[in-house]
């Protein structure tokens, strides 16, 4: 009765900042809303055409939820702002690595540009708040959902992972 109850709450707390906040649901999983795109305009190898110099999301994830591996052309800056610690999965150079967002691990943790990297919520029954960070900034077009198949040929010995955070 006490995990439904504390369950029941953290998840209207989520609900809540999903309203709060005006967030929207993102294609790899979660919720988001741009809260941030710079005016500057720069041209950066590998990108087509100019880009914001900038951008910056908030972003929620429920337990039981996840991020789809995906990567973008650019590097990312995570940052948990609340709730339950947030695990992001990165697979850089062909190795996988864990970062753990929250109280007493990283407050903050970057994704370098072309890594594949997925992300869930450490606890049971919460969610994180983050905010990511992106330069060059975002856009859709730089941006690649992970194929499961076309993943696990790649990145065989990371089986386990890829097959649990793609769809």
């Amino acid at each position: 009765m006490f995990f439904k109850h504390c369950a029941q709450g953290i998840w209207l707390k989520a609900r809540d900042w999903v309203k709060k906040l005006g967030l929207a649901k993102h294609p790899e999983g979660g919720y988001f809303r741009e809260t941030f795109r710079s005016k500057i305009q720069v041209s950066a190898p590998g990108f087509s055409g100019k880009r914001s110099a900038s951008t910056a999301i908030y972003y929620l994830l429920e337990s039981g939820r996840f991020s789809a591996f995906h990567r973008i052309k650019s590097d990312e800056l995570w940052h948990l702002y609340a709730g339950s610690p947030l695990v992001l999965h990165v697979i850089e150079n062909g190795k996988m690595s864990r970062v753990t967002l929250g109280r007493g691990q990283a407050p903050q943790a970057a994704v370098r540009a072309g890594c594949w990297f997925a992300a869930s919520v450490a606890r049971p029954g919460s969610y994180s708040l983050a905010g990511c960070t992106v330069a060059p900034g975002f856009d859709f077009a730089d941006w690649e959902m992970g194929k499961r198949e076309e993943l696990l040929r790649e990145y065989p010995d990371h089986r386990r992972i890829i097959e649990r955070y793609t769809r």
